[in-house]
């Protein structure tokens, strides 16, 4: 049977699934807990892109796949453009730590960015907040609490949102030719600022409750 697949790295994300679609824990690998029904599971990946590499190549390997979703909480590179608690639907990735000095196209996998062929209709969708489409998300293995880095980041990459797991999420999915089956949805739990390490524990609850009502559109 199919199932539609949802990735997301802490517990705190994923109790509001859990508990929205009746998840029963499955199994365990030594950091990575799968949480199933009859339609949906969910692997919880904790922090981190090797994270989030290892439980998605799982869900690859031992479920027949029809979506997959990656949610959480992420950073905004946009500022006082966007409330905490907007929701963004991710088109393009990057992971912009990486550096090779070499322009060799065998290199580009890792290199250059992965674009989401998301053919979602935003405007059917009604909310008391605002979801974005065609997002450009970067991935990193830092956590952003710095003004001057978020300054810096937006001249440079004109992205959205900054978080460390969607690059990783989608390179196992295009190494299993699933990108067309890829969802990304962030929603804001703080502008990455000097702020941020406190803020995105405080916002994430309410964040969580919009991206919520994303995802219910998405998999109904």
């Amino acid at each position: 049977m199919k199932k539609t697949a949802i990735i997301t790295a802490m517990k705190e994300e994923a109790n509001h699934i859990i508990d929205m679609y009746s998840l029963i824990n499955t199994h365990n690998l030594k950091n990575i807990s799968i949480y199933e029904n009859n339609e949906i599971v969910l692997a919880l990946t904790w922090i981190w892109k090797i994270q989030a590499s290892i439980a998605t190549t799982y869900i690859f390997m031992n479920y027949d796949i029809e979506k997959l979703i990656n949610i959480g909480i992420a950073g905004s590179l946009l500022w006082n453009e966007v409330e905490v608690w907007d929701v963004f639907i991710v088109n393009k990735i990057l992971q912009h730590d990486m550096y090779l000095p070499f322009d060799w196209a065998h290199l580009d996998y890792a290199k250059k960015e992965i674009i989401i062929n998301n053919e979602i209709d935003l405007d059917l969708w009604q909310f008391d907040f605002q979801v974005f489409g065609d997002s450009f998300c970067l991935t990193w293995d830092q956590f952003i609490d710095d003004n001057e880095k978020v300054q810096k980041l937006k001249n440079e990459y004109n992205a959205s949102v900054i978080e460390m797991e969607a690059f990783a999420v989608a390179s196992v999915a295009r190494e299993f030719d699933s990108l067309d089956k890829c969802v990304f949805i962030k929603a804001i739990s703080d502008w990455a600022d000097n702020d941020a390490k406190d803020a995105h524990m405080w916002n994430l609850d309410f964040a969580m409750q919009n991206s919520l009502k994303v995802l219910e559109k998405i998999i109904n």
